[in-house]
This record gives structure tokens, C-alpha cells and sequence, in this order.
């Protein structure tokens, strides 16, 4: 969870977030939060980090609420080469990023500079 928050607090692409919701326990972690970019755009974070499990879902959203594009593991889409791993654009493709920090470096090449 400190990785996280450290990222979003450390990104340039970040204008403000707000943690949601926070669960810990003695091996695991769910965080949920949310941040707005610096181009008004919006990441829905969720992350459920545990010793034997990690599930987690990006989703990148415009100001008026379209998918821009969403990055998760939920087991669906099995006829994708990456599965669990996903990217909604808004139908489903391969990705190998699996992390918040690879979901920002590509929100990042996408932004206008």
C-alpha cells in the first residue's frame, strides 16, 4: 500500500487522490482510491495484495465518465494470451502490465506533454 500511495504522491501526471477504502490485516492489504490527472481525466485504483493472491483493477476514465482504458486480472477473457491479465479499450486485449506504477508510465506516453 505504501508503494502505491508513494507513486501517486511522486507522479507528475497526478493532480490530487483520495483513499477510499482500507482494509490490512497480517498478510494482506485492499486499498481503494481514487485520483484525478492532471488533464481532468480520472484512475479508479484497486489493489488486494495478500501473501498467496493479488487481484487489482486501473481504471482510467474521462471527466464525463467514458472508459478510456481499464487494467485488471479478474479472471475473464480466457482467449487472451495474458490471461488473468487484461486491458479494456473498450474490448478486450492483451497486457502484460500488472501494476500501478507500468498503469502510469502508460497514462503518461498518452497524455498530451
Amino acid at each position: 500500500m505504501l508503494k502505491t500511495l508513494e507513486l501517486l504522491n511522486k507522479s507528475k501526471i497526478i493532480h490530487s487522490f483520495k483513499e477510499l477504502d482500507f482494509k490490512q490485516g497480517q498478510d494482506f492489504y485492499f486499498l481503494k482510491c481514487f485520483a484525478t490527472l492532471r488533464d481532468g481525466t480520472e484512475l479508479h485504483i484497486r489493489e488486494y495484495i495478500s501473501s498467496t493472491e493479488i487481484a487489482y483493477a486501473y481504471h482510467w476514465q474521462d471527466a464525463q465518465g467514458k472508459l478510456i482504458s481499464r487494467w485488471d486480472n479478474a479472471p475473464h477473457h480466457p482467449e487472451i494470451k495474458t490471461h488473468p491479465h487484461h486491458k479494456l479499450v473498450p474490448e478486450a486485449k492483451e497486457s502484460k502490465i500488472t501494476d500501478l506504477e507500468d498503469v502510469l508510465n502508460e497514462i503518461k506516453k498518452a497524455l498530451p506533454s
